[in-house]
């Protein structure tokens, strides 16, 4: 199988040429029959082909079995990063949320990662594998993002990391899961939940 994308965009290696609409159409396939409430133990690579108008072989060409193909498509769903500057901490982790927030009030990609993440404990390779394609590069941004703040002075330099990166996350995501619509979040969402982080996690240095 070779891997679609991650969530940081990275190139899949060179092989055989394929169709760019074939695979939109099997990966949003994929997604839509997981947001229509199909477990993954019971989704076919028949009914991901029958719903993307392709043929079976079309998609075992693609992917080697059905748990890649989840992935992929799961993956396809978290957009690459906008570039982060590197000027402050501050300006990098609004950037960083601006972007966790856009994902997380489209009511596809709620409604999918909600059913995938609900089945993660009986498909654990899945889980896995996801976590490495589009979970654990995001993270390591993040991880990148503190540092350089702790390097610089802008955060505390006995900061837990780890810690912080749970912080950040789940404080949009915490804002995030229950929305009826967008309308319901602040536009300045992201500056405001740094602001509040930066007077807990800041250092003595500038910001």
């Amino acid at each position: 199988m070779t891997t679609y994308g991650t969530a940081e965009g990275t190139a899949r290696p060179a092989g055989r040429p394929r169709s760019a609409r074939a695979e939109k159409a099997i990966l949003d396939a994929t997604l839509d029959l997981i947001g229509e409430g199909i477990g993954i133990a019971e989704l076919t690579i028949e009914a991901i082909a029958t719903r993307a108008g392709v043929g079976k072989t079309t998609i075992y060409r693609r992917w080697s079995n059905k748990e890649d193909l989840v992935v992929d498509a799961l993956a396809a769903l978290k957009a690459p990063l906008p570039p982060l500057r590197g000027v402050t901490a501050r300006e990098d982790l609004i950037t960083y949320l601006n972007a966790i927030k856009e994902e997380a009030v489209l009511p596809r990609n709620r409604c999918v990662m909600n059913i995938a993440m609900s089945e993660y404990d009986r498909h654990p390779r899945l889980a896995k594998r996801f976590h490495d394609v589009a979970i654990e590069p995001r993270r390591r941004i993040l991880r990148e993002v503190l540092q350089r703040g702790v390097d610089r002075g802008e955060l505390r330099a006995d900061l837990d990391i780890e810690t912080a990166m749970a912080t950040v996350v789940g404080t949009m995501m915490w804002r995030t899961k229950w929305l009826k619509s967008i309308d319901e979040l602040p536009d300045d969402l992201a500056d405001t939940i740094v602001n509040e982080l930066m007077a807990g996690l800041g250092g003595a240095g500038p910001r």
